[in-house]
């Protein structure tokens, strides 16, 4: 038992010379954090050819704005000439026009659109329409208003109801119904699509089909499909609101259409070459 204890007791005397050292290392107030200097070195100095910032680019950066407008109240306008055309091929040169545009707010919008043909000084045929446009999903508006044709023979006023908005892959569509007062319904249906080779080289293609509920013997018009016109359009976009174009476009007649036409004796099938304008605003 004696023997145990005095190897304690000399133990102890063996580690005790070293156990102020060991607190001291460990003792944390001891220690003094390091200048600001060696935490964060200073920043190298700017090249030569960039200018210090100053107040005045701080301000510029972070410019009291004073509040916004809000998107959907604000009011807005679009006018686009898609179509501005000289048209040239079997019988005689036309002049062509498709123009649409709108002004109001995101939700609510008053459409127009006007497109007719001009050949030999006189008009071929000319359309007018005016629309009240809602938007109903984020791509798409419902449209209802009045079609007005304006030709000097047989001018005719109709009932319009339809929609429009980009489908998915980016086709632009328009489908449109109406109602004359005669009762005689007429539906119509567009779509193109705008394909980029380049920034700046941009080709369009455009189908459209028209059908009609009953004849229209005034305007040589059968009942069922009656047209169906296909375009394709190369423009060149100078600036993105101006861009002209060349193209060619082909028109066919179908059933009772194209029996009236045949007995009028005009063409069934008609394909133009286009030249002509495309701009915005």
């Amino acid at each position: 038992m004696m023997r145990g204890r005095a190897g304690i007791i000399l133990f102890i005397l063996l580690i005790a010379p070293g156990l102020p050292a060991f607190a001291q290392d460990h003792d944390h107030s001891a220690h003094t954090a390091p200048a600001a200097s060696e935490q964060s070195p200073s920043p190298e100095p700017l090249p030569s050819f960039i200018p210090p910032l100053t107040d005045a680019d701080r301000a510029a950066a972070s410019p009291d704005v004073d509040g916004h407008a809000v998107h959907d109240t604000a009011i807005n306008y679009f006018v686009l000439f898609d179509q501005f055309e000289w048209q040239s091929g079997s019988g005689a040169d036309a002049f062509s026009w498709d123009t649409k545009g709108w002004i109001g707010q995101d939700i609510h919008r008053f459409w127009f659109r006007t497109e007719g043909d001009r050949a030999g000084g006189r008009t071929e045929q000319a359309q007018t329409h005016l629309l009240y446009g809602r938007a109903i999903a984020r791509w798409w508006d419902v449209t209802a208003g009045v079609r007005v044709d304006t030709l000097p023979s047989t001018p005719r006023t109709a009932l319009a109801l339809g929609v429009q908005g980009l489908a998915p892959y980016w086709f632009e569509v328009e489908a449109s119904a109406y109602i004359e007062p005669s009762g005689r319904t007429h539906v119509r249906i567009e779509t193109e699509y705008e394909l980029l080779i380049t920034n700046r080289l941009v080709l369009q293609p455009l189908v459209e089909f028209e059908v009609y509920g009953r004849a229209d013997p005034e305007r040589h018009i059968g009942a069922g499909l009656s047209t169906a016109d296909v375009g394709l359009r190369l423009r060149y976009e100078f600036k993105r609101e101006l861009a002209p174009y060349i193209g060619v476009v082909w028109n066919r007649k179908f059933f009772g259409t194209a029996d009236r036409a045949r007995a009028a004796d005009h063409t069934v099938n008609d394909a133009r070459f286009v030249a002509g304008l495309r701009w915005w605003m």
